[in-house]
């Protein structure tokens, strides 16, 4: 048995990066031994090829430390036992321990198999909590908001009013972050009866912002981002869906990563005419990289602005942005993308044209019907 990275010392320090999706190898034991967490692996990286960690707590209460730091780095682990120590320790790590759901499937090389899926999503609530215990310990999240959270501005430009009900509903529910909304309505009047409704509606202050439908799509946003107050920009799309805690898995992954830019991978896609969600697996996460979902797009707003903004282009927007941040030596990385849902559609509304048929061509794994990830928390 060897301990990996010093297990539960101060500068053991495991993150997610480099996670693997697919896992090669069989199921490992992690055991208190010697005053110790062991694992039969010599590395992090060994670790990784695992199916996870099968979690023997003692009896008599332990330091957790270690099975903190394995969780933070997402490395997925279930108790067979938990004894009410642990309860009494971390509800939370306990909670999660004791969750086996995820290793009910048989994983099987298929593209309805939802195995490895359920595999990440466990790793990504492990990580959620190990990060997050670490980052009140030892204050590793910036938290300058009025409500102590991290403040965020969210900015979305949108054409379509009928969308923004929904699109500013998914912004309310974020947890964790101090958030303002700064939309850009192109060719759109703020005195339409949908988007104040939506505005109304709203319990999250909304700054509205007027451009006409000549206007480039690019600069209707630098528009709106010209008045975002938070300490973090963050872009948002009108016609996609984003799990609750998308913007502070996004912040969790700056403060682990030490990045410029962050962003989701694009993995799921939900393909309205067929009524089939696929998710493409090409894209690896939790990676340096340079581009992510462009609807992902996360960085400093003083860093926004000493970048120029966003690139005056009527499409394309997202990928100039990057390739421009990318060039000028910004470090980009590539977070999970199960919170996250980009819709497809033969609408003419879209700002970048990719047909339904290359979707079918690219993706591991098709649903029928509208089948996110359960990180999207949405039934």
């Amino acid at each position: 048995m060897a301990a990996v990275a010093d297990l539960g010392s101060p500068g053991a320090g495991l993150e997610p990066v480099g996670f693997l999706r697919i896992a090669s190898g069989d199921t490992g034991d992690l055991r208190w031994e010697h005053g110790g967490w062991t694992v039969e692996d010599d590395s992090l990286a060994s670790l990784r090829t695992r199916r996870g960690l099968r979690v023997h707590l003692p009896e008599d209460a332990v330091d957790l430390t270690g099975v903190l730091d394995l969780a933070a780095a997402g490395v997925p682990m279930h108790a067979p036992h938990v004894p009410g120590w642990v309860t009494g320790a971390d509800p939370e790590l306990a909670k999660l321990l004791s969750d086996g759901a995820w290793l009910a499937e048989t994983p099987r090389d298929t593209p309805r198999c939802t195995a490895a899926l359920r595999r990440e999503e466990h790793s990504v609530r492990l990580r959620r909590h190990g990060l997050g215990r670490r980052a009140l310990t030892h204050g590793a999240l910036t938290r300058a908001g009025g409500s102590g959270m991290p403040a965020v501005s969210v900015v979305m430009s949108s054409m379509r009013p009928h969308l923004l009900e929904p699109a500013l509903a998914q912004i309310a529910r974020q947890r964790g972050v101090d958030v303002e909304i700064l939309l850009g309505l192109h060719g759109v009047p703020a005195g339409h009866e949908a988007v104040r409704r939506a505005v109304a509606g709203c319990p999250l202050p909304v700054t509205v912002v007027e451009a006409d439908a000549a206007t480039p799509f690019g600069e209707v946003l630098n528009l709106a981002a010209a008045r975002a107050g938070g300490d973090h920009l963050a872009k948002w799309d009108d016609d996609d869906w984003y799990g609750p805690e998308h913007l502070s898995d996004l912040l969790l992954a700056r403060s682990y990563a030490g990045a410029d830019i962050v962003g989701t991978a694009a993995e799921f896609f939900y393909l309205e005419p067929l009524n089939l969600t696929v998710r493409r697996t090409d894209y690896s996460s939790e990676v340096w990289s340079d581009h992510v979902a462009g609807g992902t797009i996360l960085l400093d707003r003083d860093r926004f602005r000493e970048a120029g903004g966003f690139p005056g282009l009527p499409a394309g927007v997202d990928a100039a942005f990057l390739k421009a941040a990318h060039g000028a030596g910004a470090r980009v990385y590539r977070a999970h993308g199960l919170g996250y849902v980009l819709r497809r559609s033969v609408s003419a509304e879209h700002t970048w044209r990719l047909s339904l048929a290359h979707f079918l061509r690219v993706a591991s794994n098709q649903w029928r019907g509208f089948r996110p990830s359960l990180i999207l928390e949405m039934s």
